[in-house]
């Protein structure tokens, strides 16, 4: 079952209708999706590698649009929609703890979380419904997912068909790690944070 998902994964990422659904998958990632754009992106790159940037741009926008639906998520329906969200991933008691501070410092935050594998989305309806500094929120945001879609992009280019084959060869133990690492993110962001 891993294979014919990942079969359909890098056939997808062949079609034309691939950077419609990475930018799909960036853009609710950042909200509320729990799943990360990479699983599209990494074999988009990989089967195009020539197109590693227009893959990273697309990514990157998308993205940062998907951070201001996180935004104003927090800002406008953190009632009704935020709170579950953040409940969701354990952080409902986190707003009235830690929202003066991170006012202050929140921007950090945001960029820690749109370069790494943090969960993004619960920073960005934090954002919202802290009142975070739109200015800063923008500006983290662009600057911290471009680093990172460009990065992974430039390094698939380079090192594509190589990263490939050690995939291919590997699939079942770097799905694993994968998940591992996934479940990590929610648990730091539930139990830790």
């Amino acid at each position: 079952m891993l294979r014919r998902l990942y079969d359909w994964t890098m056939s997808l990422a062949r079609t034309r209708h691939a950077e419609k659904a990475l930018f799909g998958v960036s853009f609710i990632e950042s909200s509320f999706f729990p799943i990360p754009p990479d699983v599209i992106l990494i074999p988009m790159v990989i089967a195009k590698p020539m197109n590693w940037l227009r893959i990273a741009l697309i990514c990157t926008v998308a993205s940062v649009l998907g951070a201001f639906l996180g935004y104003a998520i927090g800002m406008f329906l953190y009632e009704t929609v935020g709170q579950p969200i953040l409940a969701f991933y354990g952080k409902e008691d986190a707003f009235t703890e830690i929202a003066d501070w991170y006012n202050t410092w929140g921007g950090w935050g945001v960029l820690f979380a749109a370069v790494t594998p943090f969960p993004y989305k619960v920073l960005t309806i934090f954002s919202g419904a802290t009142g975070l500094n739109i200015f800063i929120f923008t500006l983290v945001s662009i600057v911290g997912r471009a680093a990172r879609f460009l990065l992974v992009s430039w390094l698939l280019k380079l090192y594509g068909e190589p990263i490939r084959l050690f995939i291919e060869k590997y699939l079942g133990l770097l799905f694993t790690l994968f998940m591992v690492l996934l479940i990590g993110g929610f648990y730091l962001v539930k139990f830790i944070f």
